[in-house]
C-alpha cells in the first residue's frame, strides 16, 4: 500500500512557490497581491496567504513533542482534557454551595469562588465546600489580597480534617497584588512579602497554585495578542524572581504560579498565542535551573473576553465566545471559563450560564476536542503564526526587563499607557468600521430595542475611596461607544427615520441602500428601504409622507451629477428640517458641496463621528 502511494505521488510535480503565486495573481485580475493577500497583523508582522513545507522545517516548534519541554504542543501526552470552570460570587455561603452542587451535576468540574475578605472563616469554608469532593473537583478561591494567608490556613486545616490525598487537591488561591494596581491604581507593593509565606503554607499541596498572573485583564482592556503575552511573561517572571529571591526553590516557586489569560476573537491567533506562551514560559523558567522540566510547564486558565461582548444583538456573544473557547481548547489549556452572553448588561441568568456550560460540553462530548493533543500541530500556518507571535512577545518582554521589570513598569505607568493607547486605537478603528463588531457597527438588528438593558459598570468586592497611586487601565468594551449612542437615540422623544431615496442604476442603488441602512441603523434610527423611484420628486414626496428626518440618495456615482442637486432642492422645498445625505463619494462631490450638500456617507468616513454629528443636528 505504501509503495502504491509513493508511486502515485511521484506522478505529480509539486508546484513551486512562484507557480502558486503566479496562479494567485491570475485570479486577482490585476489587483495588488501585497494589498489583497498579505495579512498585516496588529502585532507588527505580516502573514502570507500560503506556506510550504520548507517554510516550517527549520522552525523550533515542529520538532517538539506533546508533554515534553518546551511544551509548545501541550503539557499532556495522551489526551487534551481540560477543566470546565464556572465562577461563583459568594454573597450567601449556603446559596453559593447549593449553586455549586447544582452545576457540578450539569457538567462543571471546576469551581471558582469569589469571597468577600471580611467574611472568611472556617465556618464559611465548611459551608461552601459541603458535599463537594475536593479530590475530584478543582476548587479555586479569590479573596481580598490581605486575607489570603488566613484563607490558606483555613483550607489546609479543612483538607487535612477531611483526610484528602494532598496530591489530588487541584485548585488554588488567587494572590495577585499587581492586578490590583492595574485595575484600581492602588500601590500593592507592600503585599509582595505575603507571597513566599503563602507558598510555604501550601507547599505540601503540589497541585494547589496560589500566585496568579491575571493577564486576562489586559485582554479585556483591548491589548493585542503580543501585548498580553509579552506582559504576561514579564508579570510571571516578576513573581518568580520575587519568590526565588525570598529563598523559595525554583521548582516549588514555578509550580505555584498560574496564568489567567483572556481569549480574544482572532481564532488562529489565539491558538498560536497559547502555544507560544507555553514555549516562552518554559524557556524563562529553564534559566533558573529547576531540577525537573515539569516545573517549566505553564498552567493556564483561559476565559473568553468581555472586550468584544455587546449589549445589542447579545446572542451574537454566543458565537464569539464559542470560537474563542475552541481556540483555547485546541491550544491545550488547563481550564476554560466561558463568559455568559448577557454579562455586559445583567447578572447572568440561569439560562445564560447553562448555555456557557454547554458551549464547552459540546466541544468535549460532541466534537471530541478532549481526545486529540495539539490538533493544530504541523499546520504550516499555525506553526508560522506561533513563532511570529513568540518573536513579537519576546521583544516586548525584553523591553520590559530592560526598564527594570514588570512591577517597575506598572509603577511608572508604562504598561497602562501602552494598553490604554491600544484600546483607544481599537475604539477609533471600531468607529471607522476598520474593526467589525457584528450587530453593532456592522449589520445591526434594525428593529431591536434595549428593552431596559443598560451596560453594567465594573463591580469589585474590595472598595477604596482614596485617590489612585498609579494610573489604572481603562476597561471599556469595544462596543461601548456605539451602545451609548444608540441608547441616547432610543431615549429621544422621537425615533429618527432614515429614508432611502433609491433611483437609477439598479445594482448600485441597492448596494448603497443596504450600506446606508446598516450605517444608520447602528445609531438606532428607523430605516426605510425602497425598490426605487422613477424621479427624485417622487422619492422626496414619499420620504416626506413617511415623516423622514433623514433622506439618503442612493444611486451610482455617474448619476449623482444628475440626481444630487435636484433631489436636495426638492427636499429643501418640501421639508427644510430634513437632513439630506449622498451615499458614496462621487467624482462630482465638490460640485454637490458647492450646491449646499454637506453630508456624504461611505466606507472611508468615521461612522461613529458621523452618527454623533447627525444626532446633534437632530437635537438628540
Amino acid at each position: 500500500m505504501a509503495d502504491s502511494k509513493e508511486k502515485l505521488f511521484a506522478d505529480f510535480t509539486a508546484p513551486s512557490r512562484q507557480e502558486w503565486r503566479d496562479k494567485i495573481e491570475v485570479d486577482l485580475k490585476g489587483a495588488d497581491y501585497e494589498k489583497k493577500m498579505v495579512w498585516r497583523t496588529n502585532e507588527g508582522f505580516s502573514m502570507q496567504p500560503f506556506y510550504l513545507k520548507e517554510d516550517v522545517d527549520q522552525l523550533p516548534t515542529v520538532n517538539a513533542l506533546p508533554g515534553e519541554f518546551p511544551f509548545v504542543r501541550g503539557n499532556k501526552k495522551d489526551n487534551n482534557v481540560w477543566y470546565v470552570r464556572q465562577n461563583i460570587v459568594v454573597k450567601d455561603p449556603k446559596e453559593a454551595n447549593a449553586k455549586a452542587l447544582d452545576i457540578l451535576n450539569k457538567g462543571i468540574d471546576s469551581i471558582g469562588f469569589r469571597i468577600p475578605g471580611e467574611t472568611v472563616s472556617a465556618e464559611l469554608i465548611e459551608t461552601l465546600l459541603d458535599g463537594i469532593c475536593c479530590d475530584i473537583v478543582e476548587v479555586s478561591f479569590r479573596i481580598c489580597q490581605r486575607h489570603v494567608l488566613e484563607l490558606a490556613d483555613i483550607l489546609v486545616a479543612y483538607y487535612e480534617k477531611k483526610g484528602y490525598d494532598k496530591e489530588k487537591i487541584v485548585g488554588g488561591i488567587g494572590f495577585d497584588p499587581i492586578e490590583r494596581m492595574l485595575m484600581k491604581g492602588k500601590d500593592s507593593t507592600m503585599l509582595l512579602p505575603t507571597m513566599p509565606k503563602l507558598v510555604e503554607k501550601l507547599k505540601d499541596f503540589p497541585n494547589l497554585r496560589c500566585v496568579m498572573v491575571h493577564s486576562d485583564l489586559l485582554c479585556n482592556s483591548g491589548a493585542y495578542v503580543y501585548q498580553e503575552l509579552g506582559y504576561a511573561l514579564a508579570w510571571g517572571k516578576e513573581y518568580l524572581e520575587e519568590l526565588t529571591e525570598a529563598g523559595v526553590p525554583v521548582d516549588l516557586a514555578a509550580k505555584k504560579i498560574k496564568f489567567y489569560m483572556g481569549i480574544g476573537g482572532n481564532y488562529f491567533m489565539e491558538i498560536a498565542k497559547f502555544r507560544a506562551a507555553r514555549m516562552l514560559w518554559a524557556q524563562i523558567v529553564k534559566q533558573y535551573e529547576p531540577k525537573c522540566d515539569c516545573a517549566c510547564k505553564m498552567c493556564i486558565n483561559a476565559a473568553t473576553t468581555t472586550y468584544n461582548q455587546t449589549v445589542f444583538d447579545s446572542y451574537v456573544n454566543m458565537l464569539r465566545s464559542q470560537t474563542e473557547t475552541m481556540s483555547a481548547a485546541l491550544a491545550g489549556v488547563h481550564s476554560v471559563v466561558v463568559t455568559p452572553f448577557d454579562a455586559p448588561y445583567e447578572t447572568p441568568t440561569d439560562f445564560a450560564e447553562r448555555i456557557a456550560r454547554n458551549q464547552q460540553l459540546l466541544l468535549k462530548e460532541e466534537c471530541h476536542f478532549d481526545k486529540i493533543v495539539d490538533v493544530s500541530g504541523g499546520s504550516y500556518f499555525v506553526e508560522e503564526l506561533t513563532v511570529a507571535i513568540a518573536k513579537e512577545a519576546w521583544k516586548l518582554f525584553l523591553a520590559v526587563e530592560e526598564e527594570g521589570g514588570f512591577l517597575a513598569a506598572v509603577k511608572a505607568g508604562k504598561i497602562q499607557e501602552a494598553i490604554n493607547s491600544t484600546d483607544a486605537a481599537r475604539h477609533a478603528n471600531a468607529g471607522k468600521r476598520k474593526e467589525f463588531l457584528l450587530g453593532t457597527n456592522q449589520f445591526p438588528n434594525f428593529t431591536e430595542t434595549s428593552e431596559g438593558k443598560e451596560p453594567l459598570s465594573c463591580d469589585c468586592t474590595c472598595k477604596h475611596s482614596s485617590d489612585p497611586d498609579v494610573p489604572a487601565l481603562k476597561t471599556s468594551r469595544l462596543a461601548s461607544d456605539f451602545e451609548t449612542l444608540r441608547l441616547t437615540t432610543e431615549k429621544a422623544a422621537k425615533q429618527p427615520i432614515a429614508f432611502m431615496l433609491t433611483i437609477g442604476n439598479l445594482a448600485m442603488r441597492q448596494a448603497r441602500a443596504q450600506f446606508s441602512c446598516n450605517f444608520l441603523a447602528a445609531a438606532g434610527y428607523k430605516v426605510i428601504d425602497n425598490l426605487g423611484f422613477k424621479t427624485v420628486e417622487e422619492g422626496v414626496e414619499a420620504a416626506v409622507k413617511a415623516g423622514a428626518d433623514i433622506v439618503v440618495l442612493c444611486s451610482s456615482d455617474d448619476e449623482y451629477a444628475d440626481y444630487g442637486v435636484p433631489a436636495f432642492n426638492a427636499l429643501k422645498a418640501a421639508d427644510p428640517k430634513a437632513i439630506f445625505i449622498i451615499a458614496g463619494a462621487p467624482a462630482c462631490s465638490e460640485d454637490l458641496k458647492a450646491a449646499g450638500i454637506e453630508n456624504f456617507i461611505h466606507v472611508r468616513v468615521d461612522q461613529l463621528k458621523t452618527l454623533k454629528e447627525l444626532n446633534a443636528k437632530l437635537g438628540i
